[in-house]
């Protein structure tokens, strides 16, 4: 949830982090359309982000359609024609010229491939890359971080759960000045530096966060997930009565997102464990869900 918010705050879509949050969880948000249609489609982009090759060029199109249908013309397209980034009508930056594009980003995946750069330093030099070629018409930006996202996870599956974009969104100037530094002496190294400070930030404060977990024994429940527990105190319940008793619409999606996590933590159990598919399949809480439901009072 704050890894979709940030990455689409930094571009200037004006939902909060609840709205975003309410918005993946089906939930009615007033806000602009195009804003609402931004977070569904990067949430399936990034739903989708550990089945994509980070080399692969058709993956990289499938992963801007995914990010930016119904946004934009080109999307999953390399653009048509020339675009830049704006201060008024100051041109910052010009990206490639279209007819150089689909060769530049051939030539780019083909070296991150084939080098032995680690993945930290190989993942900022693609995502200022990408950001330097402009490949698209929009969503430039959300597709760099995004490819950064992808390299980094496939390195070490536990940044497909750390949020970057969240320390770059808070960090808004300094990753612009940094993307600014490294285009006007040609050098990605002023950007490289800015990604490691953002990737220690991040790891730190998620360090901090296991540590309170460790000394107080508490979990921060999302608004659902407590909503699910609850919906267990004194009940045991079917999956289609959990999401009739929460209000949310019972998918597989819905299911893995909402439920198995509560599962694999052992704040729920099954009625009948050896059978996990079971049409008699029920849910009740357990003494640590009961307490997590305490905790989050």
């Amino acid at each position: 949830m704050r890894t979709i918010h940030s990455s689409l705050a930094i571009e200037g879509n004006s939902l909060s982090l609840g709205e975003v949050t309410a918005v993946i969880e089906g939930r009615v948000v007033a806000g602009k359309q195009t804003e609402i249609k931004e977070v569904k489609n990067a949430y399936e982009a990034y739903d989708k982000i550990m089945t994509f090759d980070p080399y692969a060029i058709s993956d990289f199109l499938k992963a801007h359609k995914l990010m930016t249908q119904g946004l934009v013309n080109e999307a999953g397209e390399f653009r048509s024609g020339d675009v830049g980034v704006f201060d008024g009508n100051v041109a910052i930056h010009m990206g490639a010229r279209p007819q150089f594009v689909p060769q530049l980003i051939e030539d780019l995946f083909g070296w991150a491939k084939a080098s032995e750069l680690h993945a930290v330093l190989k993942s900022a030099i693609l995502h200022y890359e990408i950001e330097t070629i402009h490949p698209f018409a929009d969503g430039n930006g959300r597709m760099g971080r995004l490819w950064q996202a992808l390299l980094l996870a496939q390195w070490n599956s536990i940044f497909a759960w750390i949020p970057m974009e969240s320390v770059l969104y808070q960090n808004r100037p300094q990753y612009y000045q940094a993307i600014e530094n490294a285009r006007e002496v040609n050098d990605s190294s002023a950007f490289i530096e800015f990604t490691l400070s953002a990737l220690l930030e991040i790891i730190e404060s998620q360090a901090k966060h296991q540590v309170k977990y460790k000394d107080k024994h508490q979990v921060d429940l999302s608004e659902v997930a407590l909503a699910v527990l609850k919906s267990l105190e004194n009940n045991t319940l079917s999956r289609k009565e959990i999401f009739e008793a929460i209000g949310l619409s019972n998918g597989s999606r819905a299911f893995r997102r909402h439920i198995e996590p509560l599962l694999s933590c052992g704040f729920i159990e099954m009625t009948v464990p050896d059978k996990p598919n079971s049409r008699l399949q029920k849910y009740r809480l357990t003494n640590k869900g009961t307490a997590a439901i305490r905790d989050n009072e």
